[in-house]
């Protein structure tokens, strides 16, 4: 049978078709011990004699990953070609963002007004003929430290996205996050674009919304496409319901366009810091100097405490879906998992709830829950989201949401959820260009799946106590 090995140094092979498609198979006999050896690097060790030809996986594979380590900075040499990008059609916000969409959204500050939200979005997409989304979440009351604070920071970076031309943020009035509490959060803002309304303050709260609205899409109006560079971009990086083949079709594919939207001056986000574990010296040999370096030791060390401090192995992962599809140690996901960021220098390091400062590659603090990790993105400025899939999942972010199946047979299968398939990689199809001129397309205003079929959501990390 077909089988791939990715690197000289691999002692293991991965199948190419059959029952064990994804899965990997011994290329020697593996002594009881011997680490196993997968895109060059240990994915784990085996806790038995393998013998050649023999399946290797969870029955007779551990991972090699404990706590928290010590780590030196060696950079190499990291740099990606100039590209020449391209230009699409955006819209030029006041504040010198662009936007690649022209929506109204509705952000509530509180779970307490997500049906309010609905109703209002609801209405006014009828009037409208659509443009209008609300973004449901539970929190912005009886939250403490951290948890308030961070759901205040991610409700800011939505506000503060590009691709919302003009955002209701709703209120019920007695919550912890009210909204005078939430513009202490939010700073600075445009009054034509973001209007505000506590549902206490109101006798008839939808009647206000509407009208809100109304002002809202009104502005929203005066805005036309206009041309853009690529360089303005903002793209995240994401994978969920990986496979077998994620690290050798879909995750190295969105990392060569990674390179090329950031050789074309643009910016890319990798998130999912759970999903670096076993791989991150990877990313640490390319930050750009000791500073970005110190501060990728603290996200992942920092990570890996919280793991800890809530009684947790830091490799609790791959999921039942990634070792049904092959996956067999974090390591084994990891290492697929950080092909996403392609070669580029590591420009900077963001918290949760922090925006795209610096262009280049970003790395952002977070977990690897999908739904959590979109929207961390989402918060932190991305315009579109390039989000690799074996199994398959319908999630989709606020902003264009780009499924990107890692095999012809989930894109067969799943038409209506996935965008591009990379699975023709297999059989030596080159698809660099492609995925780039279709993000270009997506930029100018080509519909995603996500979008098509309404699979829109957000979730907000939580790590303490609710009251």
């Amino acid at each position: 049978m077909k089988q791939i090995r990715i690197n000289g140094r691999d002692n293991v092979a991965v199948m190419l078709e059959g029952e064990l498609a994804g899965h990997k198979i011994a290329l020697k006999d593996i002594s009881a011990g011997e680490n196993i050896i997968k895109y060059g690097y240990p994915i784990g060790h085996a806790v038995t004699d393998i013998k050649a030809g023999e399946h290797v996986h969870t029955h007779n594979t551990a991972t090699n990953l404990s706590g928290t380590e010590q780590y030196s900075y060696k950079p190499v040499n990291a740099a990606v070609k100039k590209h020449g990008g391209f230009k699409f059609g955006g819209f030029a916000r006041k504040d010198g963002s662009v936007g690649i969409r022209n929506e109204i959204w509705i952000i509530n500050t509180v779970g307490c007004v997500n049906k309010t939200s609905e109703l209002l979005a609801r209405k006014a997409s009828e009037k409208y003929g659509g443009g209008v989304y609300n973004f449901v979440h539970p929190f912005g009351c009886s939250q403490l430290g951290d948890d308030y604070k961070t759901t205040q920071k991610i409700l800011k970076g939505l506000v503060n996205n590009p691709n919302a031309a003009g955002v209701l943020v709703l209120g019920l009035g007695c919550e912890n996050n009210n909204i005078p509490a939430f513009k202490s959060v939010l700073g600075e803002y445009d009054g034509d674009r973001v209007k505000f309304m506590s549902a206490q303050d109101y006798d008839d709260e939808i009647g206000e919304g509407s009208r809100l609205i109304e002002q809202l899409e009104n502005y929203a109006n005066t805005f036309k496409r206009t041309e853009c560079d690529s360089s303005e971009l903002v793209v995240g990086l994401k994978c969920g319901g990986s496979d077998g083949f994620s690290g050798l079709t879909a995750n190295p594919l969105i990392g060569r366009v990674s390179d090329m939207l950031i050789g074309s001056g643009g910016s890319t986000v990798l998130t999912e810091v759970p999903e670096m574990f076993g791989a991150e010296t990877i990313l640490m040999d390319r930050c750009a100097d000791k500073e970005t370096f110190d501060k990728t030791v603290g996200l992942i060390n920092g990570f890996k405490n919280y793991f800890i401090s809530h009684g947790q192995e830091v490799y609790e992962n791959p999921s039942p879906g990634n070792k049904k599809g092959g996956i067999t140690t974090l390591e084994d996901k990891s290492l697929g998992c950080v092909q996403k960021s392609g070669s580029a220098p590591v420009a900077d390091v963001l918290e949760t709830g922090g925006s795209v400062k610096k262009r280049g590659l970003n790395l952002l603090t977070g977990p690897g829950n999908d739904i959590v990790a979109v929207t961390n993105l989402a918060a932190a400025g991305c315009h579109m989201i390039l989000f690799s899939t074996g199994r398959g999942t319908p999630v989709g972010a606020p902003v264009p949401t780009v499924k990107i199946s890692t095999n012809s047979g989930l894109y067969e299968r799943k038409p209506h959820w996935i965008d591009f398939n990379a699975g023709g990689i297999l059989n030596g199809e080159e698809l660099d260009n492609s995925l780039f001129e279709y993000i270009r397309r997506v930029a100018g205003g080509e519909e995603t799946n996500n979008e098509k079929h309404g699979y829109r959501e957000i979730s907000v990390f939580k790590d303490g106590v609710v009251l």
